[in-house]
């Protein structure tokens, strides 16, 4: 059997489309039939300066995890730390998070009476 060839109008309306659809980045060749350029390159990456990590590092966030209710302390790269506080909040704290717990719990089983 012979394959048959496609005209170049052809390639490029399937191309035109494959663009259209997903927003593909073209190849070279798709790119020459449409007359476009190719799609920039990504952002090279490079090493941190010590004062951009010690800039990320300084940042403490507050982050609020809504599945168990609980607030974490999130230092710059997601490295999550302590917070100091009294006995009576930790208490509250302890109790807020366990029936949090305990709810996510039910909900992942099907328990949950809502």
């Amino acid at each position: 059997m012979k394959k048959k060839k496609k005209h170049k109008k052809h390639k490029e309306k399937d191309i035109e489309r494959k663009r259209e659809k997903n927003d593909v980045c073209l190849t070279g060749n798709e790119a020459k039939l449409l007359k476009v350029g190719p799609k920039p390159p990504a952002k090279i990456l490079k090493p941190m300066t010590k004062e951009e990590w010690e800039k990320q590092q300084s940042v403490v966030r507050r982050v609020y995890d809504p599945e168990t209710g609980r607030n974490r302390l999130v230092k710059g790269d997601g490295e999550i730390i302590e917070e100091i506080v009294s006995k009576e909040r930790h208490k509250e704290i302890n109790k807020q998070a366990t029936k949090g717990d305990g709810l996510f719990f039910q909900k992942q089983m099907g328990l949950d009476r809502q």
